[in-house]
């Protein structure tokens, strides 16, 4: 079931607090019903008693299948690793100005789809991965000069990359969480280039004002992926690339 942009906008400014969702702002009639005929089908029942839409868990996991793929799924869906598909790396790739020699940084290298082509330009990539699985098959591939099986969010950053491409998780937002940290291991002329959940665009959590603002004081872009960009990844994700220099170019 597609679910109208308007309704996913919606969605987007919501404020949810453990099973509970409310919604915020002034809606017409139409744009309400269709909005709770979604909230519905995705497992929210209206509660007079709590003024909120309730969910059986968390509301934000319910709602965020909606806003990350525009979609009401019947099978839960977890936004952590899907690889990235060679399309949207040699976006990535394009996008970030890649020379030989440079220093890169891949912090959710999965089993190296962005890091080995970068590699072959004749980069010096450094990989984390936190998945120990996913952390062998680069090791036997041989990608890379340094990996480090880790949480990227646990790594104190320090000022050593010329460029940080990455395609991070999305659940609750976690892919602003890891762009903004990666952001930080940049020297000043770097530039950093993501693949996030096009909800960047349009949610109005604290979060992604918060990443919106980094994103206009360095100012940096955003730029739409196609629908289905990560289809054979196994998920209906829809993405954009984030490009977001750091200090002087």
């Amino acid at each position: 079931m597609k679910v109208p942009t308007d309704v996913i906008a919606v969605l987007g400014h919501a404020e949810t607090n453990g099973s509970r969702l409310i919604l915020t702002g002034t809606l017409d009639r139409k744009l309400y019903l269709d909005t709770a005929k979604v909230i519905e089908a995705a497992g929210g029942k209206w509660s007079r008693k709590e003024r909120a839409h309730l969910f059986d868990g968390d509301a934000i996991d319910a709602v965020e299948q909606v806003i990350l793929t525009g979609e009401i799924v019947s099978k839960k869906q977890q936004f952590g690793y899907f690889p990235t598909p060679a399309l949207v790396v040699k976006r990535l790739i394009q996008f970030a100005k890649l020379e030989p020699g440079m220093e890169v940084l891949e912090p959710s290298a999965g089993r190296g789809a962005i890091a080995g082509p970068i590699a072959a330009l004749g980069c010096h990539v450094d990989c984390i991965e936190l998945q120990r699985e996913n952390a062998l098959a680069i090791s036997d591939a041989g990608i890379g000069r340094d990996l480090a099986v880790v949480d990227f969010l646990m790594v104190e950053p320090f000022e050593a990359y010329d460029r940080v491409v990455m395609n991070p998780p999305f659940a609750r937002q976690d892919d602003i969480r890891h762009v903004m940290h990666a952001h930080r291991f940049l020297k000043d002329g770097g530039l950093l280039v993501a693949v996030m959940s096009n909800g960047v665009t349009f949610r109005s959590t604290p979060l992604t004002r918060e990443f919106q603002a980094m994103l206009a004081a360095e100012g940096g872009g955003l730029h739409s992926l196609p629908e289905g960009a990560f289809k054979e990844s196994g998920t209906g994700v829809n993405t954009v690339i984030a490009v977001i220099p750091k200090g002087a170019s």
